[in-house]
């Protein structure tokens, strides 16, 4: 079955209407036509309803699309971290990786009159010529200065202004050593050794040991120019000179008997010329070995 429409369905009770009306007399339409007339209106009818409900095409609804992602956003310019600045002091100051001496001028011909220790800071007042000594306020006396070796340093601060400052005079070298007990040694007969340290500024070239057992009373001594060292029955070292800063075990006369456990007294005379000439310097030590 099909469906007239409201036009289509108008039309045909119009002309039900009219031919329910017609005057009498008045010739009758064709009914021929009239049904033909009826058809195609309501072929009309139909194709009107059926354009009506024609689908048009590519106009969809639009479907929204959402998304997730946070928007995207093109920095225009590059922050930097702001930076730290760290204050320098504005007082030079030093400290060392290894605990130095401190003396009066920068050498070790100079006394030593204080030291810098590991951990400790000091200021700095100025330096030598050649930048090997830091010229530093004594970290051992509140109002005295001294000169540091710049081996084991390290400076910080202002340095633009630190003035450059010549050297004390160079000390005239005096003689000097120490002397101590070492051991007993023996091959042939019995020996005492000791251990001398030159400690001056000047270099020895002769020495005298005179060795007294207060026990026996006996006494051996020796005067050479040279220093020897005699390592029981192998080896025999000898120097000719002292020189200064250094160190050397010398061994004493020969006893004839073993003098251990008895109470020595040693003198020993060391000079900076052979033979007892030049400038002289002597140390006495008693020990028991």
């Amino acid at each position: 079955m099909f469906k007239l429409n409201r036009i289509s369905l108008s039309v045909v009770v119009l002309l039900l209407a009219s031919l329910a009306c017609a005057t009498p007399g008045i010739p009758t339409p064709d009914s021929n036509a009239i049904g033909t007339m009826v058809v195609q209106t309501i072929a009309v009818g139909l194709t009107q309803t059926s354009q009506a409900f024609i689908p048009i095409t590519g106009l969809g609804s639009p479907t929204a699309t959402f998304t997730t992602e946070p928007p995207t956003f093109t920095p225009t310019a590059t922050l930097s971290p702001t930076p730290i600045f760290t204050a320098t002091p504005l007082v030079p100051q030093v400290s060392v990786s290894v605990a130095t001496n401190c003396r009066v001028g920068p050498g070790k011909v100079y006394d030593r009159v204080g030291a810098l220790l590991v951990g400790e800071v000091a200021e700095l007042v100025g330096r030598d010529p050649t930048g090997a000594y830091w010229y530093i306020r004594n970290p051992d006396s509140e109002s005295g200065f001294c000169w540091l070796w710049g081996e084991y340093a390290t400076v910080f601060g202002n340095l633009t202004l630190l003035p450059i400052l010549t050297p004390p005079p160079t000390p005239t070298p005096v003689p000097d050593f120490d002397v101590s007990f070492s051991s007993v040694d023996t091959c042939v007969g019995w020996w005492v050794e000791l251990k001398l340290e030159n400690t001056g500024g000047m270099a020895f070239k002769f020495m005298s040991l005179t060795l007294r057992d207060t026990v026996t009373n006996v006494v051996v001594s020796v005067d050479s120019n040279s220093f020897t060292n005699i390592n029981g029955c192998l080896t025999t070292k000898t120097r000719d000179t002292l020189n200064s800063g250094t160190k050397m075990i010398v061994s004493s006369p020969v006893f004839a008997y073993d003098p251990t456990g008895h109470k020595l007294r040693a003198t020993v005379t060391l000079c900076t010329g052979q033979s007892q000439s030049g400038a002289c310097i002597s140390k006495v030590i008693n020990f028991k070995p």
